[in-house]
């Protein structure tokens, strides 16, 4: 099955970081239960990172923010404070972003599964090639 890619723009609450990417108008989505995720209702799909672009000057809007092993780089607006996207721990090579943070009318279908982050390395390796991101 060929599944045609779209452009989404999103960003965080202030609209001070903006991006866009590239990816399915209809996606899988991973709510997690890691200490982060699940204090931020934070649900996101990831996408490659080469198809994704912040704009404009979004950069000097955004900080980092690690935790637990540090390889996950959680980004954050300094003004708004949202986490619109951030770099998987997971997904090296790719970036999560928060399907709340996309603008409306490109996700026309968004499944959510869950993801038991607080046993992040088994619940990884029981996911296969479904690759959740993820502290």
């Amino acid at each position: 099955m060929d599944v045609e890619n779209v452009v989404h723009i999103g960003g965080c609450h202030c609209k001070n970081v903006k991006w866009k990417v590239l990816a399915p108008s209809s996606v899988v989505a991973w709510n997690c239960n890691c200490s982060d995720c699940y204090m931020r209702a934070n649900t996101h799909f990831i996408v490659p990172a080469d198809s994704f672009e912040l704009l404009g000057d979004s950069a000097k809007f955004l900080s980092t923010y690690t935790f637990g092993t540090h390889t996950a780089k959680h980004t954050f607006c300094k003004i708004c404070g949202i986490t619109s996207f951030y770099f998987p721990r997971s997904n090296p090579d790719g970036v999560a972003i928060t399907f709340r943070c996309v603008d409306p009318g490109t996700l026309i279908h968004v499944e959510i599964k869950q993801f038991d982050g607080k046993n992040w390395d088994s619940s990884y390796i029981q996911t296969d090639n479904d690759k959740p991101g993820h502290s």
